[in-house]
C-alpha cells in the first residue's frame, strides 16, 4: 500500500450497519465508502495531494492513485526476479544496516564478482562457448570448482560438466540495480536494519534470529539521525557541531544572528510627509495609478501625483483637474447605459458635463442606493473591453519575443555550424599552399574575412538586444495593474508606480505608507536586506533586477523638483501671459491646466 508522508497508511472501514439499499459515496480506487459527501470529499482531496510514496520502487511526490499504478509495475519487475537469486540476494539483505543505495551497489558487485548455485551463464566447452547454469559449488581444497548443466535454447539441461571458474563467462550482469532495489523494497518489512519478510525467508530458508547486537543497532540509529548533521559541520571545520544544520532561506522571523552574517546597513529611514490624510493614501494612489493608466481612454491630460495631490488638497486652486476625472469617469458610467444611466434620465439631466455643475451629477451619484460597486470604474463595459485589449496585445507581444529568440538560436546554431566547416576547410587550402608568401596572403585574406565575419555576427545580436527592449517597453505600457516588488521582514509591501519616481512602503496593515527619493535611500534598502529570509530575499533580487529603472525614475523626479524651483523664481519677475487656450502661462511655462468655463467634453 501506499505510504503517506513516508508512512503506512490505514485505509478506512466500511460504515456500521450499512443497509444493502443504502446510497453512499465511494471513492474509486480504495473501493472506501462514506456517508457523509464532506467526509469523502475531504478524503479524496487528500488522496490527490502529492505526498504518496510508492513502497515498492521508492518513489515520491505522488498522488495515491499513481502511488497505486507504481507499486503495480513494481510488482510486475519483482515477478521477473529470478528465481535462482532470490535466497543469494535476501541472505545479503537480512538484517544489514546499510543504506538502500549502498545496498544494492554491495549486492550487485557480489553478483558480478562471485558464482553460485542457479547462476545462468556462459562456459567453455571444446574450445567453444555455450549456455550453461551453475547446479553445485565443488570445494575441493583451495579451488572451487563448479558443476555447471549445458543449456539448450529451451534452457534444458542437456548435460553437465566440472569447469573451473577461469572458464565461466559472464556476458552481461545478472541484474540490473534497479531491479535489485525494486525486489529489497518488496522483501522487507522494516529497513535500518534490514527485516526480510518472515514467510520469504522461511522459504528460502534465511536466518530469523537476529543478530546478537541487533537490539544496539536499532538504538543507534536515532542517535545517528541526530548527530548527521553535526558530522557534515565537522567535516566543513564548522564550530558549535550540537546544533542543527538551518537551511536558508527561512522565515524572515525566525533568522538568528550569527558570526558568518555579512554586514547589513543601516534602513534609511521613511519620508511619510503627504499631503491627504495617512489613512487616505492607500485610496489616494490607486486612483491615481488608474487614471495614470487608462487616461488617454479616459480623455485626461497625463498630470502627476503632485498634481493630483494638490488638487486633491485645493492647493493653487487647481479644481479643474479634479472636474475633470469626475466628469471622465461620469462620462464612462453614463455610455455604460446602467444605472447611473438610468438615473440621469429620470433627472432630466443634460450628457454634457460642464464646469459650473459637475456637482450635480456629483451628488446624484452619492444619492444612489448601490453606488458602493460603482466605486471602480472596473465594471464597465468599455473597461473590461480596454482590459481584454491589452491582454490580448501582451500577449501577442510576449509570442513575438518568444518567436524572434527562437529564431535568433536556430540561426546562432546554424552560423556556428557554417563557421566550423568554412574554418576547416581554410585550413585544407592553407595547408596545401605552396611558399610562404601564398600562405602568408591567404591567411591575410582570411583572416580579413574572419573580421568582417565578426562583424557581421555582432551586428544581428545587437539588433537582436534592441528588438528585445524594445518589446519590453511596449509589454511594460500596455501592463494594467501595478504589482508590489515584494515584502521585508515585517511584511511591509513596497510599491514602484509608473510615471512617479518615488519608492512607497505600505505597512503590513496598510494604516501607515512612506517613501524613499534617492538613489542613496535605495542603495542602503539594497543593503539592509537579509538574505537569510525568504521575504527580504526575494525583495532584494526585484530591487537589483529594477535597480537601473528605478534609480532613473529617483533621479529624474529629482531633477524636475529642481526644474520646477527655478521656474518658481523666474515666475517672480516676469509678466503673466495668457495663451491661445486661456491657460495661464509664466515666460512659457504652463501654471494652469486648459480651463474653461464652457463645456469640458
Amino acid at each position: 500500500m501506499p505510504l503517506y508522508k513516508r508512512k503506512p497508511f490505514a485505509l478506512l472501514d466500511p460504515p456500521q450497519d450499512l443497509d444493502p439499499n443504502e446510497l453512499v459515496f465511494q471513492i474509486r480506487f480504495t473501493k472506501e465508502m462514506f456517508r457523509d459527501y464532506q467526509e469523502y470529499l475531504k478524503r479524496l482531496n487528500l488522496y490527490r495531494k502529492r505526498v504518496w510514496t510508492c513502497k515498492t520502487s521508492g518513489k515520491t511526490n505522488l498522488t495515491y492513485e499513481e502511488a497505486l499504478v507504481s507499486e503495480h509495475r513494481a510488482v510486475e519487475k519483482v515477478q521477473q526476479f529470478p528465481k535462482e537469486l532470490m535466497a543469494p540476494v535476501l541472505h545479503m539483505v537480512q538484517y544489514s544496516t546499510l543504506g538502500i543505495d549502498k545496498l544494492v551497489n554491495n549486492i550487485y558487485s557480489k553478483l558480478q564478482e562471485g558464482y553460485f548455485e542457479g547462476l545462468e551463464l556462459h562456459g567453455k566447452k571444446d574450445e567453444s562457448v555455450f549456455a550453461c547454469k551453475i547446479l553445485k559449488v565443488l570445494e575441493d581444497g583451495e579451488a572451487t570448482l563448479y558443476e555447471v548443466g549445458w543449456l539448450d535454447r529451451d534452457k534444458k539441461v542437456t548435460g553437465t560438466s566440472t569447469v573451473k571458474a577461469e572458464d565461466l563467462i559472464r556476458k552481461k550482469p545478472p541484474l540490473s540495480r534497479h531491479m535489485i532495489k525494486v525486489f529489497i523494497r518488496d522483501s522487507t518489512s522494516r529497513n535500518f536494519p534490514w527485516v526480510v519478510h518472515e514467510t520469504l525467508a522461511k522459504k528460502h530458508g534465511i536466518s530469523t534470529q537476529p543478530p546478537e547486537n541487533f537490539e544496539n543497532i536499532k538504538k543507534r540509529k536515532g542517535t545517528e539521525n541526530g548527530t548527521m548533521g553535526n558530522m557534515k559541520k565537522l567535516k566543513r571545520g564548522e564550530e558549535n557541531p550540537t546544533k542543527n544544520v538551518v537551511k536558508y532561506p527561512i522565515d524572515d522571523l525566525l533568522v538568528q544572528p550569527s558570526a558568518d552574517d555579512p554586514i547589513l546597513t543601516k534602513r534609511p529611514p521613511l519620508s511619510t510627509e503627504f499631503r491627504v490624510p495617512m489613512d487616505c493614501v492607500g485610496d489616494f494612489l490607486m486612483v491615481w495609478d488608474f487614471c495614470s493608466s487608462f487616461g488617454r481612454f479616459l480623455h485626461l491630460s497625463p498630470f502627476s501625483l503632485t498634481d493630483f495631490e494638490n488638487a486633491l488638497c485645493h492647493k493653487e486652486s487647481n479644481i479643474v483637474l479634479i472636474v475633470e476625472i469626475h466628469a471622465a469617469i461620469f462620462r464612462l458610467l453614463i455610455k455604460d447605459e446602467g444605472e447611473y444611466f438610468t438615473v440621469m434620465q429620470n433627472k432630466k439631466r443634460n450628457s454634457k458635463i460642464t464646469l459650473v455643475k459637475w456637482t450635480e451629477y456629483l451628488l446624484d451619484f452619492l444619492e444612489m442606493d448601490n453606488r458602493e460597486k460603482f466605486s471602480k470604474a472596473l465594471i464597465t463595459t468599455d473597461i473590461r473591453e480596454k482590459l481584454d485589449e491589452r491582454i490580448e496585445q501582451q500577449q501577442a507581444l510576449r509570442a513575438t519575443k518568444r518567436e524572434e529568440t527562437r529564431k535568433k538560436k536556430e540561426e546562432q546554431e546554424l552560423g556556428k555550424d557554417e563557421s566550423e566547416i568554412k574554418e576547416r576547410n581554410q585550413k585544407h587550402i592553407l595547408g596545401n599552399c605552396n611558399g610562404k608568401h601564398k600562405s602568408d596572403s591567404l591567411k591575410g585574406e582570411h583572416k580579413g574575412k574572419d573580421k568582417d565575419k565578426e562583424v557581421e555576427k555582432k551586428k544581428p545580436e545587437e539588433t537582436q538586444v534592441h528588438s528585445n527592449e524594445n518589446l519590453d517597453r511596449e509589454i511594460e505600457k500596455l501592463s494594467i495593474r501595478t504589482s508590489s516588488l515584494g515584502k521585508d521582514r515585517n511584511y511591509n509591501r513596497y510599491w514602484l508606480f509608473r510615471r512617479e519616481g518615488r519608492l512607497f512602503v505600505e505597512s503590513s496593515d496598510s494604516k501607515q505608507w512612506g517613501y524613499y527619493t534617492t538613489k542613496e535611500e535605495l542603495d542602503a534598502l539594497i543593503g539592509s536586506l537579509n538574505q537569510k529570509g525568504v521575504r527580504e530575499r526575494a525583495l532584494k533580487r526585484q530591487l537589483e533586477k529594477f535597480y537601473q529603472k528605478i534609480s532613473m525614475a529617483l533621479e529624474k523626479r529629482t531633477k524636475d523638483i529642481a526644474k520646477r524651483s527655478y521656474s518658481k523664481r523666474l515666475c517672480c519677475d516676469g509678466p503673466l501671459v495668457f495663451g491661445p487656450n486661456l491657460g495661464i502661462t509664466q515666460h512659457g511655462i504652463p501654471q494652469i491646466r486648459k480651463q474653461v468655463e464652457g463645456d469640458l467634453i
